[in-house]
């Protein structure tokens, strides 16, 4: 029997890994990207109180943290599955089936992070003091520019953080990405479905290379996380 190091290295021999690994970088780049937008977007719009579908909002982002992932899977299966009420929409008049794709393996990785991103950027924009956006608007400086210069540095910690977070949950996914992406070899098979796909067929060895990597990974983000939370204001 191979040792799990050698293994490793042997992921990376056959174009069949190679593909495997390509796909769980791409969803894992574009996933990264998709929560910096959305998770500055929605903390920001969560921490202003008093509008109208805020609750329901909050509900809908916090959701996935407590709720089954196969469950959340199979919910959104049904609604963007080509009988689905927006996956018929998609379908029809944009072309796009969401489903047993990459689009699919994307959307699962995106709504398994986004509350890990969306709650502390909330909070950290919470937590800042009045006087800053007051300060700047009495200099002149319009919303946006008050966004980017003023309340953004001060946020960019909570964001770092909630992304480095939002990646390791999102690499270690399986229920909806399994629901999402169908488990299809060759085409939508990321690192941690393989892991089960592995376990399943009894190849062991294959198994744990997986992990391997993913646990090298998974150090990587926990000492980027420790070193974001001592990193000062501002970072």
């Amino acid at each position: 029997m191979d040792s799990p190091l050698a293994s490793l290295l042997d992921l990376f021999a056959t174009p069949g890994n190679r593909q495997m690994l390509w796909l769980t970088a791409r969803v894992a780049l574009a996933g990264t990207l998709l929560h910096a937008l959305s998770g500055l977007a929605l903390g920001y719009a969560l921490a202003r109180p008093g509008w109208r579908g805020r609750n329901l909002l909050d509900i809908a982002v916090t959701l996935p943290l407590v709720f089954p992932p196969m469950a959340t899977g199979f919910l959104l299966l049904l609604l963007l599955g080509r009988r689905g009420p927006l996956g018929e929409v998609l379908q029809q008049w944009f072309g796009i089936a969401p489903v047993f794709a990459f689009s699919g393996l994307l959307i699962a990785a995106f709504v398994a992070g986004l509350p890990l991103v969306v709650k502390p950027v909330q909070a950290a924009f919470e937590s800042l003091p009045k006087i800053l956006p007051e300060a700047a608007r009495t200099l002149g400086k319009n919303e946006w520019q008050i966004f980017c210069y003023v309340l953004l540095p001060n946020i960019r910690n909570a964001l770092a953080g909630g992304l480095i977070l939002a990646l390791g949950r999102s690499l270690g996914e399986v229920g909806m990405t399994m629901m999402l992406g169908g488990n299809i070899e060759g085409r939508t098979v990321t690192a941690s479905l393989d892991i089960y796909n592995a376990v399943t067929s009894g190849d062991f060895e294959r198994a744990a290379a997986v992990s391997l990597l993913l646990g090298l990974i998974s150090s990587g983000l926990f000492f980027l996380l420790r070193r974001n939370a001592r990193a000062p204001l501002g970072w």
